[in-house]
């Protein structure tokens, strides 16, 4: 897991974190499906995804602190803008989350992603209008060619002969979901900047938790919500769900965005369906077209584009927080 140690400055890390972040988040396709075969409605999956993550970065914190780390804030301390923008960032992380879920069960998955991953373009011009990162011709070009490659690998998957369901509820969810990431992206990178990056994503993990149990509790799921206390065999699925597709990798892209701002981040998340079809026809069987491996080059090749821009022969500015950022405001 990582931190937010000053003693990391350069943009590289900032894109290891992001790639590392979105090839865990794309585990996630599989691992629904594989709980919801055991048995877990959507709300309850997120519920307890959500808890197990909010204790393996508990238990991380507290590692550090023992260890004579400054790992926590009082929120007491914390400005009220910075509060509220973490407030705002976590019920789009609940949002975000719910509504993907539910949307996988309405529409397939292809269309739910397709829909989804239209949130970099929004980050993109997000950050355009306010004036935090300019979106110059590397940009646009890296931009341009991940949301291409993205389109090869997930449209693919759409077989007209098994019928494509146009679920307004599910794409408008999906749409709905990518809403609440750029909120997010565009919120994380400075506005609760004075809360170490493991104690906002705990706040986000706790949003998620009490908001995922009251909806399933709400639809009468109190049976479901707690069906896993009586199946340990789904256990360890929540566990790798918890620890290495939300803990992590939230972590790990908070991060990212700190460190190389939101557009390059958003663009280079675009790895993640890329992932989850690789993991889907590895688990499940599912066929890889060679369309689809065209399409993970030619994200991999946005991400060498923006790698290039943020080099030290590019520009780089330094943060009000001293975290060198590449292109930044």
């Amino acid at each position: 897991m990582v931190s937010d140690s000053p003693s990391v400055r350069v943009p590289a890390f900032g894109f290891v974190s992001v790639l590392a972040a979105a090839a865990l988040f794309g585990t996630l396709g599989p691992l629904s499906r594989f709980a919801y075969e055991a048995g877990l409605q959507p709300s309850s999956f997120v519920a307890w995804r959500a808890l197990i993550g909010f204790i393996g970065i508990a238990v991380f914190v507290a590692w550090r602190v023992r260890r004579g780390a400054r790992a926590l804030v009082r929120f007491a301390d914390v400005p009220a803008r910075a509060r509220v923008s973490l407030l705002a960032a976590a019920i789009c992380g609940f949002s975000l989350n719910m509504a993907m879920f539910i949307a996988f069960g309405r529409i397939t998955i292809a269309l739910a992603l397709l829909a989804f991953y239209t949130y970099p373009a929004m980050v993109a011009v997000g950050n355009l209008v306010l004036g935090r990162e300019r979106l110059d011709a590397s940009r646009v070009a890296a931009l341009a060619l991940a949301l291409a490659g993205m389109i090869a690998v997930v449209a693919s998957q759409l077989d007209p002969s098994t019928g494509i369901r146009l679920d307004a509820i599910g794409v408008g969810l999906s749409l709905g979901a990518a809403v609440c990431q750029t909120v997010f992206v565009l919120i994380s990178r400075d506005g609760y900047r004075q809360v170490p990056t493991e104690q906002a994503i705990g706040v986000v993990l706790l949003a998620t938790i009490i908001g995922a149990t009251v909806v399933t509790l709400a639809a009468g799921g109190g049976a479901n919500l707690t069906s896993p206390l009586g199946e340990p065999s789904v256990l360890p699925l929540l566990l790798f769900s918890g620890i290495f597709a939300a803990a992590i990798p939230s972590v790990a892209f908070l991060t990212g965005i700190r460190s190389i701002g939101g557009t390059r981040a958003g663009i280079l998340m675009l790895f993640e369906p890329v992932v989850g079809v690789i993991l889907a026809a590895w688990l499940l069987a599912e066929h890889l077209a060679p369309i689809q491996i065209a399409g993970a080059i030619a994200i991999l090749g946005a991400a060498v584009i923006l790698q290039r821009d943020a080099s030290p022969g590019g520009t780089a500015e330094t943060s009000a927080a001293g975290i060198v950022v590449a292109g930044g405001p």
